[in-house]
């Protein structure tokens, strides 16, 4: 009998699971909350890795459509202090670590599925494993369906989780507020300039500024800083950016027009992380990858790129007769492979956003790419 498959979450992890397990000859559904692909904004841009993630897309069959979406270009680093002097330059584009939009990686995968296996609006309110190794997913109206395996996928504060682990996420502490703004090139030749193209950061007084190029000539930018989670709840655009515009008063102009000239305030998301190395026992009918698994701080750039690598080994697991054994080694060196990236990548953020962030990121900076060129503090 063929081995039906529930992965919860339609985002880059969940559908390249989909996909090689499609090709594999699985019976899958996909299960996303979401009403639809444009039911929300997709979010900026990912990097994705020659070594973690790329590898997974070509287990998927799809580097050729990959390589389509990806912006090689787009590969610079600027680093800038708070009174808007660039002082690190990565001009670079031939790393292995192309950038592409997440709303393009999320189109490519579910243009590789067949109509029907993503089920949308479906609203997951937890999994039962079952005594005989299979697991009911409950749903918000009452409904149950059964399967084999139910793959968690969906993200930090995932619905499957808490079946198998009580562990929930850590709030850090810091908040990121999302802007953009769009067709940076005709209309704010300067700011252009400023972020290039690639990925540029502002740090000081324990705040900072994180910038991005997108396609089509967006700009989207994170105003980060301590504080709660709801700091803006309630809040309209326009206020949103005077408050920004206030508590970045003391830095470059240059920095500060970027908040003054954004047309999107897409809101405020506080930055979570779940304990470096998280494990579980081991529950026969149910697993999780991604951010279901090990959620991280972004400064590291791996989070996707984990759930990307997650998904390929996962799928070669379970396109084996023996794959019930052979979950629980895949969960454990899952964990492993994650634990220090993560926890790394949380004492990279913490340090970012202390007193002496930009001292320490830009001397972290020199180190991580030898060949950028440094340019003195204004006088």
């Amino acid at each position: 009998m063929n081995t039906r498959i529930a992965i919860v979450g339609g985002g880059p992890g969940g559908l390249t699971l989909a996909r090689i397990l499609h090709q594999g000859g699985r019976e899958v559904t996909v299960l996303e909350r979401e009403s639809s692909f444009v039911y929300r904004p997709q979010g900026g841009s990912l990097d994705i890795h020659a070594d973690s993630g790329q590898i997974a897309l070509a287990k998927a069959g799809l580097t050729a459509e990959f390589q389509r979406i990806a912006r090689h270009q787009d590969q610079e680093m600027r680093l800038y202090d708070s009174d808007g002097t660039l002082r690190l330059l990565d001009e670079s584009s031939e790393g292995g670590r192309p950038e592409v939009d997440r709303g393009h990686l999320r189109q490519m995968l579910l243009d590789s599925l067949p109509q029907g296996m993503v089920r949308w609006n479906q609203h997951v309110t937890g999994v039962e494993a079952q005594k005989d190794g299979t697991c009911d997913i409950v749903f918000a109206d009452g409904n149950r369906e059964r399967y084999d395996l139910v793959v968690g996928a969906d993200g930090t504060w995932s619905k499957v989780r808490p079946a198998v682990s009580a562990s929930q996420p850590e709030y850090s502490g810091i908040v990121f507020v999302e802007l953009g703004i769009h067709d940076v090139d005709r209309r704010h030749p300067a700011i252009a300039k400023l972020v290039g193209h690639g990925l540029t950061f502002s740090l000081g007084d324990s705040m900072g500024l994180m910038m991005h190029r997108d396609a089509n000539a967006l700009i989207g930018f994170y105003a980060a800083f301590h504080g709660p989670v709801d700091v803006y709840a309630g809040k309209t655009e326009t206020e949103i950016r005077a408050e920004l515009m206030r508590k970045f008063s003391g830095w470059g102009g240059n920095l500060t027009s970027l908040i003054a000239e954004s047309d999107d305030v897409v809101g405020a998301r506080g930055i979570y992380w779940l304990s470096p190395g998280h494990r579980w026992k081991h529950e026969p009918g149910i697993t999780l990858i991604g951010d279901a698994a090990h959620v991280m701080s972004p400064f590291g750039g791996d989070g996707a790129n984990f759930a990307l690598q997650d998904a390929g080994e996962l799928a070669e697991i379970l396109l084996q007769k023996d794959w019930r054994d052979q979950l629980p080694v895949f969960e454990e060196a899952m964990a492993t492979r994650c634990e220090g990236p993560a926890a790394a990548a949380n004492a990279a953020i913490l340090k970012a956003f202390s007193p002496d962030g930009f001292t320490h990121s830009f001397h972290m900076m020199q180190q991580l790419i030898p060949n950028a060129r440094a340019f003195p503090a204004k006088a």
